[in-house]
């Protein structure tokens, strides 16, 4: 199964769907990021904290797993959505360009994946599961959802450098 995958002549599929997960992720940032909201108070996050955890007043929470909705009540009473939110959505931003571009592909997917999960966790489902299964199977796509892309040219140029440092001698 993973060799289907990994097939080059499946490469072009895979960028398709990697583009538009990008596209994705920079378009949800994109809308946040000239909300005074997110980027100045954090309070939209701070409400999506509160109604998730159950915290509003006569709600019950949307999370099903009392670890993590522990995990989120710290979160929002120690006041922490004033600086996450702008790590959300630069989060959104930068895994979406990098998915476009093609470059840091796979530390994009996981870091997107990873967003996924934490949003199905506090009990979004929306785009969430659809987002979460096209990141992982670019993951095990490997090195075919990134060959038309930044990472095929860096990559091995990375590699070629690395091998050819010579080894520091101690004295």
């Amino acid at each position: 199964m993973l060799d289907l995958l990994r097939d080059r002549r499946f490469s072009i599929v895979w960028t398709i769907l990697r583009v538009w997960l990008g596209w994705q992720w920079l378009e949800a940032g994109l809308h946040k990021v000239s909300d005074p909201r997110w980027m100045q108070t954090g309070e939209a996050l701070k409400g999506y904290w509160a109604k998730a955890a159950g915290i509003l007043p006569g709600s019950t929470p949307a999370i099903k797993y009392g670890w993590y909705e522990a995990f989120i009540r710290s979160l929002h009473d120690g006041g922490h959505y004033t600086w996450f939110a702008k790590l959300v959505v630069f989060g959104e931003i930068l895994t979406g360009i990098a998915l476009i571009l093609g470059v840091l592909t796979v530390f994009a997917l996981f870091i997107g994946a990873f967003m996924n999960l934490n949003f199905m966790l506090a009990g979004s489902a929306s785009t969430n599961p659809v987002l979460y299964t096209v990141a992982i199977i670019l993951l095990l796509a490997g090195s075919s959802a990134y060959y038309y892309g930044v990472d095929r040219v860096i990559l091995p140029y990375l590699q070629r450098r690395k091998e050819t440092r010579e080894p520091v001698v101690e004295s």
